[in-house]
């Protein structure tokens, strides 16, 4: 199958994105790429080999932009009961998905959520 332009293109700045936070590091548990800090997934990135839709999962605390990312086409509370703690899964591949800015900005939320104060610290001096 596959992978839309549009959705690889979003899936590689985000990526990049997040790799680029103080202390990220990139790791393939389950199959899946994921972006973690002081050992804790911060953004599940899936797979972008087109064996199954593209997408983001992201851990949303602030509640205005937990409901937004549920107003993007396809998403939904995370499964495996990580929705009850806010993670979102957001697909790329569907018409009206979000911009990658604003993907990236959903990753530094989660990011903070799950960073240590220090590595934060590090973040907002940049």
């Amino acid at each position: 199958m596959a992978v839309p332009r549009s959705a690889l293109k979003k899936w590689e700045k985000v990526r990049e994105f997040a790799l680029g936070m103080p202390g990220a590091v990139e790791e393939f548990p389950w199959g899946e790429t994921v972006a973690k800090v002081n050992k804790k997934v911060f953004v599940f990135l899936g797979v972008s080999d087109g064996s199954y839709p593209m997408g983001v999962t992201v851990k949303l605390k602030d509640e205005a932009a937990h409901a937004h990312a549920l107003t993007c086409p396809g998403a939904e509370p995370a499964g495996y009961g990580l929705g009850k703690a806010g993670w979102v899964s957001i697909p790329l591949e569907h018409k009206g998905a979000p911009a990658a800015e604003l993907l990236c900005d959903w990753v530094e939320e989660s990011y903070r959520t799950i960073a240590p104060k220090r590595l934060i610290a590090e973040l907002d001096a940049r």
